[in-house]
Order: structure tokens, then sequence, then C-alpha cells
């Protein structure tokens, strides 16, 4: 389970989303949240499900890694549907079995939110499948550049931003040795309460914090090494620049974006 996490990881390659300016990928995945949340039924969903499928496509991503980035989220999904499932008690009753009642709208919006959930982890993670730490850093940067307008340490926000988010992979990959470690030693995980499994967890967090404090000072140490002061007289060896594929990218999102829109609009008459 802990090695089939993928949040953060970046997948190298030469598809349509790989050569995108990244500042527009960061501006489309934006647009692609909006277009989710904008959806007000199955029908404008399902241009977001479509989108979703295209931009996998697009990206030459093995399918596979969709259920893998959503495993770590199942508990999240499973509750979300629960919730909308069981306490939605408006619209035809189809089941009912002393104080629980399943209806229609309840059925209708439990699917809803976890088809949405779905779409929303699957068509993000693309953003950091296909895009570089450094690339990634460097459109942060930019995007954010006039709020150094108003003294607003955005080179340093976005170095943050960036670390922690690369940092992921290299967490999980640690918290898969403990946890290999500590069975070694005969230590259980899976049997027991709750609080008997709580406790269990103690010598995996010890460690985990240990070693996310060394990662952290090798890092600092070889960033100090390399005489890192900050954004200040900084340059760049690759340059950020947009082409004629990041204004067909655009104008693909803006086409779903628009059916969403549009499909909303026929609906609430």
């Amino acid at each position: 389970m802990i090695k089939d996490i993928t949040i953060g990881q970046f997948f190298p390659g030469n598809s349509v989303l790989h050569r995108m300016d990244a500042r527009v990928k960061i501006l489309l995945t934006g647009a692609f949240i909006a277009m989710l949340f904008a959806a007000k039924s199955i029908e404008a969903l399902a241009v977001g499900i479509l989108f979703t499928l295209a931009a996998f496509l697009f990206s030459k991503i093995p399918l596979k890694m969709m259920g893998k980035s959503l495993k770590p989220i199942i508990p999240v999904i499973v509750f979300t549907a629960l919730i909308n499932l069981f306490f939605i008690r408006t619209g035809d009753l189809l089941w009912e079995w002393k104080f629980i009642k399943l209806t229609k709208d309840g059925v209708d919006t439990s699917l809803f939110m976890v088809i949405r959930i779905i779409c929303l982890i699957c068509g993000s993670s693309l953003l950091t499948y296909t895009t570089s730490p450094i690339d990634l850093t460097d459109a942060i940067e930019k995007l954010l550049s006039p709020l150094k307008k108003i003294k607003v340490p955005v080179h340093e926000l976005a170095m943050m931003m960036t670390i922690a988010l690369r940092f992921i992979p290299t967490l999980i990959e640690e918290t898969d040795k403990i946890m290999s470690a500590q069975k070694a030693r005969g230590a259980d995980m899976e049997t027991g309460n709750i609080l008997q499994r709580a406790k269990a967890l103690i010598p995996i967090l010890i460690p985990l914090f240990v070693a996310s404090f060394r990662h952290a000072e090798e890092l600092a140490l070889a960033m100090e090494c390399r005489c890192y002061h900050g954004g200040e007289g900084r340059t760049r060896m690759k340059q950020l620049r947009m082409s004629i594929l990041d204004l067909w990218g655009s104008l693909f999102c803006g086409v779903f974006l628009a059916g969403v829109i549009v499909i909303n609009a026929v609906a609430g008459k």
C-alpha cells in the first residue's frame, strides 16, 4: 500500500503535457478544478470525466497510475459516499430498515460526489506527474511574482511548496523501510483494537520524524554548499517559454469548461 502512493512523483516523458509550459499547466489545473465544482448535474460532470480521460491519454501516463493515486484517499471516498447516502432523506424512498433510509436523492448525490472526488484527484495528479520540480518551482514563482511589489517572499514560498511536495515520495519510501524493519523485529501493526494499533505506530513515527529532520538538514547543507541565498540575483539555465502547444491546450480546456457552463444553463431552465 505504501509503495503504491504516487503523490508528488514526477514521471519523465515527451508527451504533449510534458512539453507544455508549467505555468499554463498550473492555470489549467485550476480551471479543471473549477470545471468539476461548477458541474451541477451528472451530465455536466460527465464532461469533466471525459476531460480527465483525455488528459491521461495526452500525458501517456499509464491508466494504472490513476488507481495508485486513488489508494491513499479510499477511506475519504468511502466516508463521503456513506455520509451522503444515509444522511440525505429527500427524494423517493428506495429502501428502509429501522432508522436507516435510502432515498433517490441520497444515492444520486453520493454517486455524484464520489465521481467528483475521483476526477479531482486523478486530474490534478497529472500536474506533478508531468512537471519536473525545477519547472514547478519556477512556474509558481512566476505566477506569484506580482506579490513581490508588496514585499512577499515569492521565491522562498515557491521553493518551500515545491520541496514539501517532492519530499512526499521520499518520506513514503522511508516509512516503508521503517515498517519493514519493525516487522522484521516482530512488531505487530495489523491486529488488536484501535488503541493498540495506535500504540504500534509509535515505533514508526519516531524514526520517521528523525529521518525527516535528517533529510532536511542534509538538504539545507547541500544548498549552502552551492551558495544558495534565495531568489535575489538568481539566474536560470532553462527559461519558461510558451508555445502554440500551450494555446491549443488552453483552448481544449476552455471548450470543456464552456460545455459544463452550457449544460448547467440548459438544465437550469
